[in-house]
């Protein structure tokens, strides 16, 4: 039994040597939402402390995520996070993808499925009250208009 453990105490030791890619890239790059539509200050902060560190390009990671195999776990969410929705790369969606994203957004925000119930626990200042989902609620629902115009001035020209 002491043999087992000391194997797997070396197997986690050496597994701590082998970290995945981290997210460090610009979360406000030319194709960020702010280049696509109209994103107030307070709507900002709201998305950078509730949604950038797994719907952007950048992460502001936790002390935890230097243990193997944690950090493997929060380099998949990212990844599953930032293929469901990107703000750095927003940009470069098509209209109708632009459109569909921010009535997903603005449909997960206010079932309170977002930002996930887990990331909350131990992020407790990304829990968004309910003046803050109405907010986001909201203004994505303006975006929504403003991504519309936009397409219609697109095909008009």
């Amino acid at each position: 039994m002491k043999r087992v453990l000391l194997i797997l105490l070396i197997l986690f030791i050496i597994a701590q040597f082998i970290q995945p890619s981290k997210n460090n890239g610009d979360a406000l790059a030319v194709t960020d939402i702010t280049h696509s539509v109209q994103v107030p200050d307070t709507i900002m902060a709201l998305l950078r402390k509730s949604c950038y560190d797994c719907h952007s390009n950048h992460t502001d990671y936790p002390w935890y995520n230097h243990i193997t195999p944690v950090n493997w776990w929060l380099h998949n969410h990212i990844d599953e996070g930032k293929r469901g929705l990107n703000f750095s790369t927003f940009n470069s969606y098509d209209y109708r993808r632009k459109n569909k994203k921010l009535d997903e957004l603005a449909e997960l925000v206010e079932k309170h499925e977002m930002p996930l119930s887990f990331y909350t626990l131990i992020h407790t200042n990304a829990k968004l009250n309910d003046a803050q989902v109405k907010m986001i609620t909201d203004w994505a629902e303006a975006a929504q208009q403003q991504v519309m115009q936009d397409s219609m001035k697109h095909v008009a020209h």
